[in-house]
């Protein structure tokens, strides 16, 4: 279950990397219960990622402050929208000079969303490299029925065959790895963002 070629390859060290990636995944790969079909594997990857940006956002992201921030932008926001319905220029022009004002704290929020980006990115980059170059990539995942209902598969394969033409596969119930990676990293990011008491969403 080596990887075949990858477009990281290229890169010095890169291959020395990917390697021990596989020393440490195609053992998770032979001891999923359907190694041909590695569902409970590529749901173990994304857990395993949602936990790292989760943490990550936690620790170096001040909640309080984010929170405080959007709140503040969506009362701006709504002041706008007030003044724009009411067609008082005063108002209008307090309400711009207050959003002139947010632009700080809005420049701060995008800071503080970069530091756990910066943090993650690179694991992150290397986990998809792997999954991209392994076995994983050449799978279609055969999901359970009522799995592959809930999660409504279906609505996003038609949003894909919309979007994109062309099914994605034929195989009952299948799903590409890549659709089954994000939608159990959804899943496990809003589940461990609630246990961690984020009082938001993404």
């Amino acid at each position: 279950m080596a990887y075949s070629g990858s477009f990281l390859l290229g890169i010095p060290g890169f291959g020395v990397v990917l390697n021990a990636m596989n020393q440490l995944f195609n053992p998770l790969i032979a001891l999923d219960p359907r190694p041909d079909n590695p569902v409970i594997t590529i749901f173990i990857i994304a857990l395993g990622v949602s936990i790292l940006t989760t943490v990550a956002q936690k620790l170096l992201v001040d909640q309080d402050k984010m929170n405080e921030i959007q709140a503040k932008q969506k009362a701006l926001q709504k002041e706008m929208r007030e003044a724009q319905a009411s067609g008082n220029s005063k108002k209008m022009a307090e309400a711009q000079a207050k959003q002139l004002e947010a632009m700080k704290d809005s420049n701060e929020m995008m800071a503080m969303s970069f530091k756990p980006m910066i943090v993650t990115m690179v694991p992150i980059l290397l986990i998809f490299a792997w999954m991209w170059s392994s076995v994983i990539s050449k799978i279609i995942i055969v999901l359970p029925p009522g799995v592959y209902y809930c999660t409504l598969t279906p609505v996003f394969h038609w949003i894909g065959l919309f979007f994109y033409g062309g099914k994605i596969t034929t195989v009952p119930y299948g799903i590409g790895w890549l659709m089954w990676y994000f939608i159990c990293t959804m899943g496990c990011s809003q589940i461990l963002r609630k246990f961690l008491g984020f009082k938001n969403g993404f």
